[in-house]
């Protein structure tokens, strides 16, 4: 099962130029001609005016006629009124070839930090079937500029992992209506995105760190695969916003039940299709 994550800067590439068709080739080359079975996406933008190479593209809309074997479920971070009496959004995009179930939006917190720019923050989830039961996919991408922000929202993240595992184990009373209905959402979980935020950084350890201590933290997969080798970088290759800084911001986490799992972690620094690489992780049926 390949998964990819990628900031697509809602499809500008290194030279400036927002090509989604590039894009989407990147992304069907990584999954072997249909793309990978589910497909992550931030900074993913519908009639969104003033992203600099932008013309109000339905990105929504041509991503889910790009990939007609997935379904495409989005969730805004901004969903905001236009100039022209429309809706203007921008967020993140997950296709899946696998059947969906559930589908929720977090909005994620915020807390006041004076004098530096913030933009709404979010993390989309889906319930997905895998091969092997129930799977929750999960993508975000957290605070730039605020690092007291960026830390809420890690910090959240782990603690919606912690909610989301108390309930798996409790039974729930009965009730005729079906909007109560019991549905799949279980422990089992990939979070991944663009964290902002480097391997050694706080906001990396606090996603990592047990919430309690009947539940594991997230584990982030690179070293599961690649041991003490340094992450590579998903930033800062073809020369676009920081050239002269390579490092890595984007990961790809597991819950421990998955760790035995993950068989590779790749990112692609091929392509140059946008400021971030596309991260490839492939899960094996096989535990």
């Amino acid at each position: 099962m390949r998964m990819v994550s990628w900031n697509i800067q809602w499809g500008r590439g290194a030279d400036g130029r927002v090509d989604l068709r590039r894009s989407a080739d990147d992304l069907r080359r990584l999954g072997g001609g249909a793309g990978p079975e589910v497909i992550c996406l931030q900074e993913v933008a519908s009639n969104f005016a003033g992203l600099p190479g932008g013309a109000r593209e339905d990105e929504v809309a041509f991503f889910a006629e790009a990939f007609p074997e997935h379904e495409a479920v989005f969730g805004a971070a901004i969903d905001a009124r236009d100039d022209e009496g429309g809706r203007a959004r921008f967020g993140n995009l997950i296709l899946s070839r696998l059947p969906v179930d559930q589908v929720f939006r977090h909005a994620l917190p915020a807390p006041a930090d004076p004098g530096l720019p913030s933009m709404p923050r979010a993390c989309l989830e889906v319930v997905v079937e895998a091969p092997w039961g129930w799977l929750r996919v999960m993508t975000t991408h957290l605070e730039y500029y605020s690092g007291r922000q960026r830390r809420a929202q890690a910090e959240a993240l782990r603690e919606l992992q912690r909610e989301i595992a108390g309930r798996a184990g409790s039974v729930a009373g009965k009730e005729g209506n079906p909007a109560f209905a019991a549905r799949p959402r279980p422990p089992s979980a990939v979070l991944c995105g663009d964290f902002n935020c480097t391997p050694d950084s706080a906001e990396h350890a606090a996603l990592c760190r047990s919430p309690d201590a009947a539940l594991p933290g997230w584990r982030d997969a690179w070293p599961l695969v690649h041991g003490t080798a340094a992450h590579a970088p998903t930033v800062g290759l073809h020369g676009a916003e920081w050239p002269d800084r390579p490092y890595c911001c984007d990961y790809f986490l597991v819950s421990a039940d998955l760790a035995a799992r993950v068989r590779d972690l790749q990112v692609d620094a091929h392509s140059a299709a946008s400021d971030h690489q596309p991260v490839l992780l492939v899960l094996g049926a096989d535990a």
